[in-house]
């Protein structure tokens, strides 16, 4: 038995969903995610939900390749969220076929988080859809201990929380941490590598997140014994961006290169291959 391995799209985050697609299925991956709603107003996406010939397109090179989209992203849970206005983003990720939504919380009021999430949970399941809320350190979900409490709060049959390796060490997370996550709240995790060291400050670590990561195994951090903790039968999604990187090399050799070298890394470490 193999496992899903795919390509988020921060990682290629220059290249539109068919080409995309058409590198994950040259280098072996499985699937893709793709970004339809962006982080910050400045930062780039691809609104499926509106443009009809992308759509038509992506769809093609699913049809062409056999490879998936996995999740799409990115929503932003703020104070100010109006989960109707979601509509057309979850009937574009079910007509893309898509499993799961990456779901990130900019709500400090905890109460309203958590009836903000909850609605979402309920308004995205009719599509099939999971929401996996990635914790990270400087939002109001840090860590893991505050993802469990949250999503044991809301109790929602399609809730989820997404690991990443560089939020779960930059949060001060620990393995028994990891263990208290239930079972069905995985879907699906990410894989990257960084410098062991810690970032110097916010700045820096956002920086690294959204721009600099490392490839399994370039990095110090323990990505064997996250590999080994997580569940072996999840999709793992790499999300490594190398804004660096992509100003000399191509889109499709760094996802060709970076798939090959992450198969083998995980088939290294894991329990069964990749």
């Amino acid at each position: 038995m193999t496992h899903r391995l795919g390509i988020a799209q921060l990682t290629l985050m220059e290249t539109p969903p068919p080409e995309l697609i058409s590198i994950a299925a040259e280098a072996g991956a499985d699937c893709v995610g793709i970004r339809m709603i962006p982080v910050l107003p400045d930062t780039p996406f691809y609104p499926l939900m509106t443009d009809a010939p992308l759509m038509r397109e992506t769809l093609r090179r699913i049809a062409d390749t056999g490879v998936q989209v996995f999740d799409i992203e990115i929503i932003r849970i703020e104070p100010e969220t109006d989960i109707a206005s979601f509509t057309p983003f979850f009937q574009a990720g079910a007509r893309l076929g898509a499993k799961a939504i990456l779901v990130a919380a900019y709500d400090p009021e905890p109460a309203r988080l958590a009836d903000t999430y909850a609605r979402f949970c309920d308004a995205a399941a009719p599509y099939g859809l999971t929401a996996d809320l990635e914790f990270m350190p400087w939002t109001a979900v840090p860590d893991v201990r505050t993802a469990v409490a949250l999503l044991a709060q809301v109790d929602r049959p399609n809730a989820g929380i997404l690991v990443d390796p560089i939020h779960f060490d930059r949060s001060g997370s620990t393995l028994a941490d990891l263990a208290t996550i239930r079972p069905d709240w995985l879907h699906y995790w990410q894989l990257c590598d960084a410098p062991a060291a810690q970032p110097a400050d916010l700045a820096d670590m956002l920086h690294q997140a959204r721009a600099e990561r490392l490839r399994p195994g370039q990095g110090g951090l323990d990505l064997a014994a996250l590999i080994r903790a997580m569940p072996a039968h999840l999709p793992v999604s790499l999300e490594v961006p190398e804004a660096a990187l992509s100003q000399r090399v191509t889109a499709r050799a760094r996802g060709v290169s970076m798939v090959r070298e992450a198969r083998a890394f995980l088939s290294d470490h894991a329990t069964q291959p990749f």
